[in-house]
């Protein structure tokens, strides 16, 4: 009996070390993601075909590929935070102020004022049938990376991949996958909010 509760203990205490996430770190990543995912799907919500494909000229996304872009980039995104967990774990490069980081990553990725060009892989291509198709797709991703984030014990600050803002550690490449989100959700809202946008 003695036995089984020290093998006990002995698991508990490594569970609690394998937590390398403080739990207000976890929460804000987790609260991202969620809210993107909702602003995201509530944003696609009873648009027409019309209202779905309408362009308002040749160099202007319509809401459909700006929709199939975040799903493109859902998956890119993820990825380069599980090559950030691939790489060798480097603590000497952990950010003393990585909560603040966070919060200001978040912040200048749902910046509109900068536009950015995105690469041709994550170019829409027509992948998608239809909307209904394409959300699935997108609850799919989400809701795997959602799951990532909430349970992984691994240490992802001490993983790093590099990207245009600088190196990122793997908790903050889903960070940026929440607010590229919403940075194309605002541009959706631009989009509806034109005068000359379809009625229906």
């Amino acid at each position: 009996m003695a036995r089984v509760l020290l093998l006990a203990a002995l698991a508990c205490l490594s569970a609690c070390q394998a937590q390398t996430l403080s739990q207000g770190e976890r929460d804000f990543a987790l609260s991202a993601l969620h809210g993107s995912r909702k602003l995201f799907l509530d944003a696609l919500e009873e648009l027409s075909e019309a209202q779905l494909k309408w362009k308002p000229d040749e160099k202007t996304w319509s809401v459909m590929e700006i929709a199939e872009h975040v799903v493109a980039s859902e998956e890119m995104l993820a990825a380069n935070a599980q090559k950030a967990l691939q790489s060798p774990a480097d603590p000497s490069k952990k950010q003393p102020n990585a909560r603040e980081q966070d919060a200001r990553l978040l912040a200048s990725m749902t910046d509109r004022s900068r536009k950015a060009q995105a690469p041709e892989a994550l170019a829409p291509k027509g992948r998608f049938r239809n909307i209904e198709e394409l959300k699935a797709e997108f609850r799919r991703l989400r809701d795997r990376n959602i799951a990532f984030v909430r349970e992984t014990q691994q240490d992802l600050r001490s993983h790093f991949a590099p990207s245009p803002m600088g190196d990122l550690d793997a908790l903050q490449w889903y960070i940026v996958l929440a607010g590229h989100t919403e940075r194309h959700v605002a541009q959706i809202q631009e989009l509806k909010a034109r005068p000359d946008f379809p009625k229906k």
